[in-house]
C-alpha cells in the first residue's frame, strides 16, 4: 500500500486545483492510500514569530503528515507564471528550522501536477517547483506530467472533475507516482 498526501495550493473555495486533488482520492485506485489537505491555517513566514513561538500547530500537523507519507504531491496553481505565494510559503514553514529539513523532505519523493482555466495548464509553476524541491533534496518524479489545462470546461459547477480522459489521466499518473514512491521500501 503507498501512502500519498497531496497537498493543495490554493485557498479559494472554488479552487480548480483542489477539485483536481478531491479528483485524484476518488480515482487513487488499489494499492494506493490518498490523503487531501489544503494550507489553510498556515500563517505568513515570520522568522521573528518562528524564534519567539516556534513552528506553528498547523505546520508541525502537516509536517508530520508529509513524514508519514511514502510520497507527497503537490497540486499547484500557477499565478503570474510561478509558484504561488501561498504555496511556497508553506513550504518555508515546513523547511524551519533548517535542522529539519533532512527529516521531513529528504529523499522523499514528490510529483507536482496542476489544473488552470488556461491553454498551458500549470507547465511554467511545475518548472519553477523543480529548484525549489532540488534544493530541499527531494527525490522528483520525472515518469509523468499531469497539467490540466481549460480546467474550467473539465471541472463542474460542483467542483467535481467530470471529464472521464482527464480523470484516467489521473489515475494513471497516481498508480505510476505510487509505484516510485514505494520502490526501495
Amino acid at each position: 500500500m503507498a501512502r500519498l498526501l497531496g497537498i493543495s495550493g490554493s485557498l479559494r473555495a472554488g479552487s480548480f486545483n483542489t477539485a483536481l486533488l478531491r479528483a485524484a482520492v476518488d480515482v487513487a485506485g488499489d494499492g494506493i492510500e490518498l490523503e487531501g489537505v489544503t494550507l489553510h491555517g498556515i500563517p505568513l513566514y515570520d522568522g521573528d514569530v518562528e524564534q519567539r513561538e516556534g513552528v506553528p500547530e498547523a505546520v508541525a500537523v502537516l509536517k508530520e503528515k508529509i513524514v508519514a507519507a511514502d510520497g507527497v504531491l503537490l497540486v499547484t496553481p500557477e499565478y503570474n507564471n510561478g509558484v504561488p505565494g501561498v504555496f511556497k510559503n508553506a513550504i518555508d514553514w515546513l523547511s524551519r528550522p533548517s535542522s529539519d529539513i533532512a527529516r521531513v523532505f529528504g529523499d522523499r519523493p514528490f510529483a507536482v501536477i496542476g489544473a488552470s482555466p488556461g491553454g498551458f495548464g500549470t507547465q511554467l509553476s511545475q518548472a519553477a517547483w523543480l529548484p525549489i524541491l532540488r534544493t530541499l533534496g527531494t527525490r522528483q518524479w520525472a515518469g509523468g506530467r499531469l497539467m490540466v489545462s481549460h480546467a474550467a470546461q473539465l471541472i463542474d459547477a460542483q467542483g467535481q472533475l467530470s471529464d472521464p480522459v482527464t480523470r484516467q489521466r489521473l489515475a494513471d499518473f497516481l498508480q505510476g507516482f505510487a509505484r516510485f514512491s514505494t520502490l526501495g521500501r
